[in-house]
């Protein structure tokens, strides 16, 4: 289709990009984020994390504007929108449309407790069996908090959302969520295939709250006039995908079959591996959730692995010592041996870690040594130490799924990291393949499948695949060796399964 675009959003919590997709080639033609830098993430309490709904919203349209700018596209050239989103996050909304309260989003611990009590109260093993997750911190249990801190505040509440589903209904007005999303706020029964009633009838929280369910591929919506007019786009354009931000990077990266293994490193670390069957961590330190591509008669699942802190550690560090830019703190680490000459960094400062089963830890530096460490052995130790992370939450992920035979990941945020790439394969002892995508680009190839111009067999034509790193047998021993010190660190401070 000569001449059409699709257009994918990805809500994330430090900024909001924007990929122009040609439909003919499946190639990305442009690509914009707003701002420039990301976005503050508010905490008024320990262990808070907020942002405004109001603020993704007026950088989606700074930057859907200016992907259009930078293309050859007319915006009537652009048949469809798709919309990736940061996970777990809770945006509430009154009659009229308009937020209560600030957004709780993802790496935000206060419902830690609420859903502790929830899991004893309905029982962890009735939770597993049903949910496939303990409720913890996430969107049901901060909406419950809210009940409980905010009574104010919830009584205003007329619809609550994911971060997405705030997004599409900015986008076309309609109040609406997925099956996807509903398993991911912990309000999906896998048994039953249905709406969580016994966790809602027990928090009191009434189902009408919750948004009726659309199709994850499928027209949603329909552009407003409104939203037209700020974004600059044609009224009626056809918003017909949405994912959270971890099923539809596996879904921009092709991984839709079981055995199949993305991984990221932005404001997070995941790894997330396809299933297909209802897999189970018994102390749902990893989550499994409905995937894009799931179908009653097809199911696909996928099992997340979540460290809060990977590029925010790497950010931190760049704050704290004011060097130039990342690039110059890749080549600082790579100047320094495998395992940091000893210094140890874990890398758990953002928030309450499932992969911890939500004990209080924080971020660290260990074994510090002034007449030897400098500027340099924290670079690597950070990279280390957010790899290390996740090799040990990808060894539960093995165990809950299946063995690993290749992992895929976009080339960008941390992975654009020599030193970190070189670390992950080493210590993971898999390979890892980089493809020329992102969250906003498979976020396009989504809408283009809703909107019925690919299937999912054809709408990665365009995928490019750019290097293939594999694990080095001199240096896999070396890198065991180092995981090995950097675990018995983290045991001498939490107890590990």
């Amino acid at each position: 289709m000569a001449n059409s675009f699709l257009l994918g959003l990805d809500v994330g919590s430090s900024s909001i990009k924007c990929a122009l997709v040609a439909v003919d080639t499946g190639r990305c033609v442009a690509r914009a984020q707003s701002p420039a830098e990301e976005m503050a993430i508010r905490a008024p309490h320990p262990g808070w994390a907020e942002q405004q709904p109001e603020d993704w919203w007026q950088h989606t349209v700074a930057a859907v504007r200016e992907a259009i700018h930078k293309s050859e596209a007319t915006p009537s050239e652009i048949k469809a929108i798709g919309i990736s989103y940061q996970m777990h996050g809770l945006v509430a909304i009154d009659q009229e449309g308009v937020p209560v309260r600030p957004s709780i989003i993802w790496c935000d611990s206060r419902a830690v407790p609420t859903g502790e009590r929830a899991a004893r109260q309905l029982g962890h093993h009735f939770c597993l069996q049903h949910y496939l997750n303990l409720p913890a911190n996430f969107t049901a249990a901060k909406l419950r908090w809210v009940m409980e801190n905010e009574p104010g505040v919830f009584e205003r509440i007329a619809t609550f959302f994911l971060p997405g589903d705030y997004i599409a209904f900015r986008l076309t007005g309609q109040r609406t969520t997925t099956v996807s999303g509903l398993s991911e706020a912990i309000l999906w029964d896998f048994r039953e295939q249905r709406l969580a009633h016994e966790l809602l009838s027990m928090w009191d929280i009434p189902p009408h709250l919750v948004p009726p369910v659309t199709d994850t591929f499928g027209v949603q919506g329909m552009l407003t006039e409104a939203a037209a007019r700020e974004l600059g786009l044609p009224s009626g354009t056809p918003v017909s995908y949405r994912a959270g931000d971890q099923p539809n990077n596996t879904f921009s990266l092709n991984v839709l079959r079981p055995g199949e293994i993305a991984a990221t490193a932005g404001t997070s670390g995941v790894i997330y591996s396809v299933t297909d069957r209802q897999a189970v961590d018994a102390h749902a330190r990893v989550n499994t959730f409905v995937h894009v591509t799931h179908a009653p008669a097809h199911p696909r699942y996928g099992i997340l692995l979540c460290v809060n802190g990977t590029g925010s550690a790497n950010r931190w560090l760049r704050q704290m010592t004011g060097i130039e830019d990342y690039r110059a703190m890749n080549h600082l680490g790579a100047d320094v041996g495998i395992g940091s000459d000893g210094l140890t960094v874990l890398p758990f400062g953002n928030g309450a870690e499932r992969l911890l089963k939500n004990q209080p830890l924080g971020a660290s530096v260990q074994h510090v040594d002034f007449n030897r460490h400098s500027r340099a052995h924290l670079c690597r130790a950070v990279q280390e130490g957010i790899v290390f992370a996740l090799a040990y939450g990808h060894q539960i992920v093995q165990q809950v799924g299946s063995p690993t035979r290749i992992i895929r990941a976009g080339h960008a945020n941390m992975f654009l990291s020599p030193l970190f790439r070189e670390a992950f394969v080493n210590t993971l002892n898999a390979p890892l393949e980089l493809f020329d995508t992102d969250g906003a680009t498979g976020a396009a190839l989504g809408a283009g499948v809703g909107a019925g111009l690919y299937t999912t067999s054809d709408a990665f034509v365009g995928l490019t695949r750019l290097s293939v790193t594999e694990p080095d047998a001199r240096l896999v021993s070396r890198y065991q060796e180092a995981y090995q010190n950097w675990l018995a660190v983290l045991s001498s401070h939490v107890t590990l399964s």
